[in-house]
């Protein structure tokens, strides 16, 4: 196609100074930097959405892979490197090509761009990406990553000058760290400043002025440890942990969107996290009522006669729901993508939610563990769980029968007698 005016000059001659630095395509080191200051970023912002690897790339055409970038599509490769007049990648990004304006639906690349797209594949289109090991090699090789091995022995603590400072294993590491930077440890706290410090990491507020006089006064044995133990004691404390959970689950009592609808009973989870820090439940069972807490065969049992463990996976519903989405599978989507984030993220340590466009580039995750997962938390329905005790709901349930028999026999004794009166009415 011939492009006329200063537009179709400027575009003519950014190909005609690729074509010219044909010759010289053997600058390896200028093609890379061209690939990562010019091309990767077009790949990036302006390519993968539609084109990336994974199953969906649209016209089986991946860019996100040196090899897929290579091979080309259906319609054959787009680029050929050393040749930029006979690379339609070009052409298709200046629009010439009727179907394959890229990237769809968008403005034309800029003519800079194209100019050092050209000049890349003058160079001899270098890949940095050509390099990466296999896919199943690179997955070996993401789970022997330190932090998914198991826990191992860390061997005897390293030596350190001063070992009374040091009455904890983790304490000589940390040290042993100082005094290879040259520093001294801080110094100890005074009484008032360690209890000040105690009562807002464990409960959250200051320690009352009793509180402080007293423990100044106390010079016995154990004076610290009897501290500690009250406010791990202390009611406040299971309200200041479940806070902490509370921002890792994004506890909220409304669905947002414009019409922020509330969602209901969302107190109950909040009462639901203090009464298990307050009661020490153990993390593995914590954590096992947080997922499945509504099928655990041995819930545990409030003593006001409702099932505690069926409230954990409640955080599972505070997700965003849009206001009379036009699209509800869409909605869904969105809904379960946060979910596997939200979950990942709290019980893992990961960012799983990204996996749902690609495999991890440096982590265990492939695009597969994404969907796996989607079809766990999309399966199941919204709703209310019903937690109380069911012998308490069986006399409930008994007493009701027997009230609505009652109702109905009033009912037609009431109306048999106004049925008798209308021949005279």
């Amino acid at each position: 196609m011939v492009r006329g005016g200063v537009q179709g000059l400027i575009v003519a001659g950014a190909t005609l100074a690729a074509l010219a630095l044909g010759a010289a395509r053997g600058d390896d080191a200028r093609g890379r930097a061209l690939f990562e200051s010019h091309v990767r970023p077009l790949l990036v912002e302006r390519c993968q959405e539609c084109h990336a690897s994974g199953g969906s790339a649209e016209g089986d055409f991946v860019v996100d892979r040196a090899d897929g970038l290579r091979r080309g599509g259906r319609g054959g490769a787009v680029i050929v490197p050393g040749d930029p007049a006979s690379s339609r990648l070009l052409p298709i990004l200046r629009h010439e090509i009727a179907g394959l304006e890229m990237p769809e639906g968008g403005e034309r690349v800029d003519d800079a761009t194209i100019a050092a797209v050209a000049e890349w594949i003058a160079a001899g289109a270098p890949d940095p990406r050509e390099s990466l090991p296999d896919p199943l090699a690179l997955l070996a090789a993401r789970r022997s990553l330190w932090s998914l091995a198991p826990l191992a022995d860390p061997g005897p603590p390293p030596a350190v000058t001063r070992p009374d400072w040091a009455a904890d294993p983790i304490d000589r590491l940390l040290l042993a760290r100082l005094e290879g930077a040259g520093l001294e440890p801080a110094g100890e706290a005074d009484a008032a400043t360690l209890l000040r410090r105690l009562s807002y990491v464990l409960t959250g507020l200051p320690p009352t002025p009793a509180e402080v006089d007293a423990f100044l006064a106390d010079r016995s044995p154990g004076a610290l440890e009897r501290v500690v133990d009250r406010l791990l004691a202390s009611p406040r404390y299971g309200e200041r942990m479940a806070r902490h959970w509370m921002d890792l689950v994004r506890y909220a009592e409304s669905h947002g969107s414009q019409g922020d609808p509330d969602l209901a009973n969302a107190w109950r989870y909040r009462d639901h996290l203090v009464r298990a820090f307050n009661d020490d439940v153990p993390y593995d069972r914590f954590v096992r009522e947080q997922i499945a807490g509504d099928l655990l065969p041995d819930p545990r049992w409030h003593p006001d006669g409702f099932n505690d463990s069926a409230i954990g996976p409640a955080h599972l519903c505070m997700v965003e729901h849009g206001y009379q989405p036009v699209d509800a599978l869409d909605d869904l989507v969105k809904a379960t993508e946060n979910r596997i984030d939200v979950v990942s993220k709290t019980f893992l340590g990961l960012t799983v939610a990204c996996a749902r466009c690609h495999d991890h580039k440096f982590e265990a995750v492939t695009q597969e563990d994404y969907y796996a997962l989607h079809g766990v938390f999309a399966s199941p329905r919204p709703g209310q769980v019903f937690i109380d005790d069911p012998g308490r709901t069986a006399a409930a349930t008994a007493e009701l029968r027997a009230t609505k028999a009652r109702i109905r026999a009033g009912l037609a004794a009431a109306w048999g007698r106004a049925a008798a009166a209308l021949p005279g009415r």
